[in-house]
């Protein structure tokens, strides 16, 4: 829900002061968005993401720079694979479309394909809603719109979002379109990947929906998606259907969390901001004045990552051994913490993780031939 209009200029001024003097807010993509719901904990990247800060920058600025992001080998063939599924007016991505998700369609002989362009991202979204809305309406036609440019409200401003396609089917409802380079190799892809794809579609479903939402009619967003990629080991596209409605539900959640990302700000010092340009020691302080909630998983999605997890190492935390070993240690939070509980010199011996450690620890030194530490003996 967007913020009320003077609480929401108050916080866009507060974000701008975090961003630094005169420094461009960088907008929000998909990619980014989808980050934030699968990391919902980490409110160092809330309020990164929110106030516009240009992570790639600031971890250059930290000593760790990012390499997150596409190769530009990886660019370059991507964007190759996607001209030549979008080639003669996208006949072979309607095919993909109606074979996978609506065979009951008349084959798509031709298809409208609407010219999106307009001034800014603004112009751009509105000429977007507008094609929607004339597709929608022209029933018993195929539409397809090349890159449109949907708007998502996110702490109370807009995060542009540009899907590969979206496509109108002739009953008036909506499919996500995602294309990708990694290859379908014997009908399957990396599940890894298949999982960023899904959750970057979900944001863009949500997208949709708040635009049909404003429609007279509300026409249907699906909530499975296409993905295209590569077949085996050739260029040629083959597509399928994901399903998103978990990651949907998962990063409407989360996006509704963002709306608080003026709390966050609210228990930050007085003039904390993360320009680069400012001075190592006192960027590096203005980051740790905000908790981050590291993984592994994050050093495919942040551009902050090896910063957070040599900070989290220093630590001795066990989040930075995996959010599943986490879950299993309870209340125990660091490495110190957890081999204490083991030689039996703290923890609660009730406690099922410190029982467990306990005597995972008996059975390391009897299979060693060691005699047991401390109760376990």
């Amino acid at each position: 829900m967007p913020l009320p209009r003077t609480r929401g200029t108050a916080l866009r001024h507060r974000l701008a002061e975090l961003r630094g003097p005169d420094v461009a807010a960088k907008a929000l993509d998909a990619r980014a968005l989808a980050a934030l719901a699968a990391n919902p904990g980490c409110e160092r990247r809330a309020i990164l993401d929110g106030a516009g800060v240009d992570k790639a920058a600031l971890a250059s600025a930290l000593g760790s720079p990012s390499v997150f992001g596409q190769s530009q080998f990886a660019f370059t063939r991507g964007n190759a694979f996607e001209a030549k599924v979008k080639a003669d007016g996208g006949a072979e991505l309607l095919r993909l479309v109606r074979e996978k998700l609506d065979r009951g369609a008349e084959p798509p002989a031709h298809a409208r394909v609407p010219e999106l362009t307009a001034t800014g991202p603004e112009g751009r979204t509105a000429r977007t809603a507008l094609a929607l809305r004339e597709a929608t309406e022209a029933r018993g036609e195929w539409t397809l719109l090349d890159h449109p440019m949907l708007a998502l409200d996110v702490a109370g401003s807009p995060a542009f979002l540009e899907p590969d396609a979206v496509v109108v089917h002739p009953d008036g409802s909506w499919t996500v379109v995602e294309i990708k380079s990694f290859p379908m190799l014997d009908g399957s892809a990396d599940a890894a990947k298949v999982g960023a794809a899904a959750r970057q579609s979900a944001v863009y479903v949500l997208a949709l929906e708040q635009i049909a939402s404003r429609l007279e009619t509300a026409p249907r967003v699906r909530h499975r998606v296409l993905l295209v990629c590569p077949k085996d080991f050739s260029n040629l596209p083959t597509a399928s259907a994901v399903d998103v409605r978990k990651q949907r539900a998962v990063t409407a959640r989360q996006l509704a969390r963002l709306t608080r990302v003026e709390d966050i700000a609210d228990t930050l010092p007085a003039g904390t901001c993360f320009s680069p340009e400012l001075p190592p020691a006192e960027l590096t302080a203005a980051v740790e004045s905000v908790p981050a909630t590291y993984a592994p998983e994050c050093l495919s999605a942040c551009e902050l990552a090896f910063h957070c997890r040599a900070r989290s190492r220093e630590s001795g935390a066990v989040t930075s051994l995996g959010r599943s070993v986490r879950a299993e240690l309870g209340g125990l939070a660091t490495v110190e913490d957890v081999l204490s509980a083991a030689r039996g010199e703290s923890g609660d011996p009730d406690d099922p993780a410190v029982a467990a450690l306990r005597r995972a620890a008996q059975l390391r030194a009897e299979a060693l031939g060691r005699e047991a530490v401390g109760p376990c003996r």
